[in-house]
């Protein structure tokens, strides 16, 4: 069985669905070693300084931003965790809007939102609300310490949550030379569209995935499978996946409850942000109560005739 992706709940208003994110794409490319051809023996890439070409172990590796051609600058792991979102166990839905106001070219990748046990009726209740409503969720979800824009929608039985671009990630379409215009302009003739359309007609029919195959692939297999059975293979052993732990139980909530509570205050986000802008709050003033602490403990550990050191002589009158 499929190790989830990722595991927390899925929040709207006050709701919280308890979820496991499972990967909803199968990846069918083949993957190709490079080999020594002398040997066969398999070919090793190394961490190499460029200037010594000595290899560098990974606990020497730091991660750094290139600005400038040849110029960079050190990011410790402290400055990429203080960029990174606070919230990590939530799905966050911040609003709902019609399915068909997003273009296609926003979705990336899909993911399939499986419900904890005993999370069944509120995983039930937003998909039978998004179907009816035609409506999506766009939230945002954070997998290791990378912020990612999502969409929640409906596919069947299933809660779909589907990986978004961000507007920045894509290239405006009128940077591009786009005919604009009627197809008058292009002298594109009703009689040339009236036999388009006859062709669309004529080649009409249901959309059936399993009609559309790799077929690349599968030829690319045979080549490999004839090679196999003339030169032999070396096996590799098969490791073993450790067993999954069980989703966590959850208790019965009150939907219709927890619904109206939304709807009154008029919330679109959990209520767990607000006790993270406390707890920001709260480590904030507790970091600049520690700093005069560490002060005084090195005048103390100086000693008095240093602190007198320090102390300004006043001027007389």
């Amino acid at each position: 069985m499929a190790r989830p992706v990722w595991s927390g709940t899925l929040s709207f208003g006050l709701l919280n669905i308890p979820v496991s994110l499972m990967s909803g794409e199968k990846r069918t490319d083949l993957h190709f070693r490079m080999l020594d051809a002398r040997d066969k023996a398999p070919i090793r890439y190394e961490r190499v300084n460029a200037e010594t070409g000595e290899e560098v172990p990974w606990k020497e590796i730091v991660k750094a931003f290139e600005y400038d051609k040849g110029s960079y600058v050190v990011l410790e792991q402290e400055d990429i965790k203080s960029a990174a979102p606070e919230s990590h166990n939530a799905i966050e839905v911040e609003a709902f809007v019609d399915a068909e106001s997003i273009g296609p070219q926003y979705f990336e990748k899909p993911y399939v939102l499986v419900p904890a046990k005993k999370a069944e009726k509120g995983y039930v209740l937003l998909r039978e609300t998004l179907r009816k409503t035609g409506k999506i969720g766009i939230a945002r979800i954070v997998i290791r310490t990378r912020e990612n824009l999502a969409a929640v929608m409906p596919q069947g039985d299933a809660l779909l949550l589907v990986m978004m671009r961000y507007p920045q990630e894509l290239v405006a379409v009128d940077e591009y030379n786009i005919p604009e215009g009627k197809a008058a302009d292009y002298r594109v003739s009703a009689k040339e569209l009236q036999m388009a359309e006859q062709l669309i007609g004529s080649m009409e029919g249901e959309w059936t995935p399993g009609d559309y195959r790799d077929e690349f692939r599968e030829r690319l297999h045979k080549v490999i499978e004839k090679r196999i059975k003339a030169d032999g293979v070396v096996r590799k052993p098969v490791e073993s996946d450790a067993d999954l732990a069980e989703d966590a139980t959850t208790n019965v909530v009150d939907f219709m409850s927890l619904l109206q509570r939304s709807i009154d205050t008029k919330k679109r986000t959990p209520a767990s942000k607000v006790a993270r802008k406390t707890a920001g709050a709260a480590k904030a003033a507790k970091s600049t109560a520690k700093k005069p602490a560490g002060k005084a403990a090195k005048v103390a550990k100086a000693g008095p005739k240093a602190a007198a050191k320090k102390t300004p002589r006043r001027k007389s009158a």
